[in-house]
């Protein structure tokens, strides 16, 4: 049985041209990461079908901004592989999400200096720079959006209305590490925030190819069906807003019901295996780990979640709550 769950698992990373193994998430053992286990973050992020759904939405909302979208059509590879490219993006939000501290910071240092060297001008003669904290609060705002409303229609759990506050200040603690300045923390106001942007955005020659280049979503012929009906989902929940900029009429509500109805047969195979076997259950593994070490050792380095730190200001659970406590003192080894 293990086997033929690693036997889709692999499917699923030849899928998503993923490279790395879920097994660089098994170490270090005990390290809670960025977010860590309880976080809502670790649990939306573990439902494959909601993030390829929401993934996909996130870039067609994305494409809407011109400056935001120059930045990746003059600085990368997406028109000529864009599979591998969202496979590197894929491998970001894992990096982050689930790995360890060293790992997610890496991740992320190695993000920056990428974005300090992206600049220019879109086609409207605009300038931009990758870093503009503007643009980076941008890009968050679609993606958390886009997720948690893929979520709603495929995620499993359901998740009330504090646990979905909680994954937007997991969420900020992340956009606020990439330089995105002071972000929302709830999802009403990230909703609003998203919205707050609607005077910069529009539909152009880019934007059509872009939305053209998903709809015919480059994959190999084993998963072209699935990809079919990721897109069509990730169109059937984007914002009518979106839409009505796209200038494309709402999606009917009856191939909605069908394509959610065929992504959830399809995606109980596949979390059955990834429950097991995927990126979230080798850090779950990591942080089981932790009950090897000696009660007094464990206290120190696992039994912790910090309320605040210099580098990445108030967590997620200070940001949900309300409240923001002093840091406690660092562990030493």
């Amino acid at each position: 049985m293990l086997l033929f769950k690693q036997h889709i698992a692999q499917r699923l990373r030849e899928m998503t041209h993923t490279r790395q193994t879920p097994d660089v998430f098994l170490k270090p053992a005990g390290d809670p990461g960025l977010l860590g286990p309880d976080s809502s973050a670790w649990l939306v992020h573990a439902h494959f079908m909601s993030m390829m759904v929401g993934g996909i939405a996130s870039l067609v909302v994305q494409a809407l901004h011109p400056r935001a979208l120059a930045g990746v059509w003059d600085h990368s590879s997406f028109r000529d592989d864009m599979a591998a490219r969202l496979g590197r993006t894929a491998f970001f939000i894992a990096a982050t999400t689930y790995g360890g501290r060293e790992m997610a910071e890496q991740a992320i240092e190695r993000v920056r200096r990428i974005h300090q060297q992206v600049q220019g001008f879109d086609a409207q003669g605009q300038a931009y720079r990758a870093d503009e904290p503007q643009l980076l609060a941008w890009v968050h705002l679609a993606e958390c959006t886009s997720f948690m409303r893929a979520y709603d229609v495929h995620g499993r759990p359901a998740l009330d209305t504090h646990r979905q506050d909680r994954y937007f200040a997991d969420m900020a603690v992340m956009g606020r590490a990439m330089g995105a300045g002071d972000l929302p923390t709830h999802r009403a106001s990230s909703e609003r925030a998203l919205l707050a942007y609607l005077p910069h955005l529009r539909c152009d020659e880019r934007t059509r190819y872009v939305l053209d280049l998903l709809d015919h979503y480059p994959t190999q012929p084993p998963y072209q069906s699935l990809m079919k009906w990721v897109v069509r989902a990730a169109h059937h929940s984007l914002p009518p807003w979106v839409h009505g900029l796209l200038q494309r009429p709402v999606p009917d509500w009856r191939e909605g019901l069908a394509v959610r109805l065929a992504l959830s047969q399809v995606s109980v195979p596949i979390q059955w295996a990834l429950d097991d076997v995927g990126v979230a259950a080798c850090a779950r593994q990591r942080m089981r780990q932790a009950k090897e070490r000696s009660p007094q050792k464990q206290g120190k380095l696992a039994g912790w979640i910090p309320t605040h730190s210099k580098k990445y200001g108030p967590s997620a659970a200070s940001c949900a709550t309300g409240v923001t406590a002093s840091p406690p003192p660092v562990p030493t080894k």
